[in-house]
């Protein structure tokens, strides 16, 4: 199994109370300490401009600057964004600004990709926001543009969301066919379809039930258009909170409730109920065993996030010294 770790970038009220001035410093110095072990295939930032669980004004940086910021400070792990939304920018500028960088990062670049939902910042920015059929074709339209130029250099299409006509690309990713594609997102008729269509790895429910049944979904799909369904990675987001007893796991529930209480106040216990909810919740031999049974369901890549990862590293480091090493 290998292991992905999400960057704070403040989208998950991840940063509050450290200064701007700070931010940079904290962000990089936790991707300098993924890129100097050996645990983490991976590190990602979100593709967001407003906080959630609500647009309240808490900082929130922006995905490719920091994907060209990390391709340039690190040298070892690969560089993903979960998701990148494919509305927010043009797909053949798109396919450019994610060459730059794996050019810069040497190779390392991951585009995760997605429709998009956050609909606040949506209309907040001007996009709009089309109904789901319509953000999804044109997911599908922008996946075959990036292709386009990643693979010939050129890109023509006449679509419904997308037109371009002879956009070059020069020069070409550093990847053969360009930074391997993350299509996120569970959606059975259409998201899967696409994944089973132009995905190298998907992205979707990572609990045991939620994760079978999708990948049953995509299975499906793949069948369906001759596609072999094993070239595709299947990875799951999860929060973790892990404590070498269960008195410290509590202890950490209680600090992301604090902690969220400091924005968001009426929202701060359901914020901690939702993380004390999920799978990867525990000892470190309980997050072991729950992630043994992910990988015998085939979830081969789970991206975690720690909630206190800006303020303290000890819960990254447990993981480190006592889970990874079980699943690898």
């Amino acid at each position: 199994m290998r292991f992905g770790l999400f960057i704070p970038q403040g989208w998950r009220q991840d940063l509050t109370g450290i200064a701007p001035a700070e931010h940079w410093s904290v962000m990089n110095g936790l991707a300098q300490h993924a890129d100097t072990g050996d645990v983490w295939d991976s590190i990602w930032v979100y593709d967001h401009f407003h906080a959630v669980p609500e647009p309240n004004g808490e900082a929130t940086h922006e995905a490719w600057s920091l994907m060209n910021a990390y391709a340039a400070t690190t040298s070892r792990v690969k560089l993903g964004q979960m998701c990148t939304c494919m509305a927010y920018r043009n797909p053949a500028y798109l396919a450019k600004v994610a060459t730059t960088a794996d050019v810069i990062s040497g190779g390392r670049v991951q585009m995760g990709i997605g429709a998009g939902w956050y609909e606040h910042e949506w209309r907040a920015y001007g996009y709009g926001f089309p109904t789901a059929g319509a953000r999804l074709a044109a997911l599908d339209e922008g996946v075959q543009i990036m292709k386009q130029m990643w693979t010939n250099g050129v890109a023509t299409l006449d679509g419904t969301h997308y037109q371009v006509d002879g956009a070059q690309l020069s020069p070409l990713p550093l990847q053969v066919d360009g930074p391997p594609l993350w299509i996120a997102g569970g959606g059975e008729k259409k998201t899967l379809r696409i994944a089973a269509e132009h995905a190298q790895y998907t992205n979707f429910d990572g609990s045991p039930a939620g994760f079978a049944h999708k990948s049953q979904v995509l299975q499906e799909h793949c069948t369906a258009i001759g596609r072999n369904y094993d070239e595709i990675t299947r990875s799951a987001n999860y929060n973790v909170v892990i404590g070498a007893t269960k008195s410290e796991v509590d202890d950490k529930i209680a600090w992301i409730e604090e902690h969220y209480s400091l924005t968001i106040p009426e929202k701060a216990a359901a914020e901690a109920e939702g993380f004390r909810n999920g799978p990867l919740v525990g000892t470190p031999e309980q997050i072991a065993e729950k992630l043994t049974e992910l990988r015998a369901l085939g979830m081969t890549y789970a991206i975690c996030y720690f909630a206190d990862a800006a303020y303290d590293r000890s819960s990254i480091e447990l993981f480190e010294r006592e889970v990874a090493p079980a699943l690898r």
